[in-house]
């Protein structure tokens, strides 16, 4: 059952920490999955690597170093990681699909497909918060004529 009553605000230690808490978190996620990776592919697949998985590892590495570095910004500047609909959830959210992607590509290579769900979803946010509701806006409504001269009246008495 929700706490009843109005939801309490974090002080700006609490949200430090949290931060940090998150930060620390989502870099042991990043060395996980990568050292996981590595050793795997390099012990058990290295036949099997070619020019296009080591652009696609590199790739990954650079998504993380980004998304991390881009984290840790974020938290310099005393924003809150945690906070709900807040672009840090969608950093957060790109970290853990390049993660299972990464790790699931180990059982087979399709799964690098899924990497595709980011631009996607990128689109659907693009679509659903600014395209969609600017083409289907209902337009200004024309002022009656009535309402019209009573302006004009109001302009001309102020002039």
């Amino acid at each position: 059952m929700p706490p009843k009553g109005k939801q309490g605000t974090k002080g700006q230690k609490q949200i430090d920490e949290e931060n940090k808490a998150t930060l620390k978190f989502y870099g042991y996620i990043i060395l996980g999955v990568s050292a996981v990776y590595m050793l795997l592919t390099f012990l058990l697949f290295w036949d099997s690597f070619t020019t296009m998985y080591w652009v696609l590892t590199i790739l990954t590495l650079i998504v993380y170093g980004g998304s991390y570095q881009f984290m840790s910004s974020m938290m310099k500047s005393s924003l809150d990681l945690n906070m709900e609909q807040g672009m840090a959830e969608h950093i957060k959210d790109l970290i853990l699909l390049t993660a299972i992607t990464q790790s699931l590509s180990l059982i087979s290579n399709y799964f690098w497909l899924l990497w595709l769900l980011a631009p996607g979803r990128a689109l659907y946010m693009l679509w659903v918060n600014i395209l969609g509701p600017w083409i289907f806006a209902e337009a200004p409504e024309e002022p009656d004529e009535k309402k019209t001269k009573k302006m004009e009246r109001k302009m001309k008495r102020m002039h």
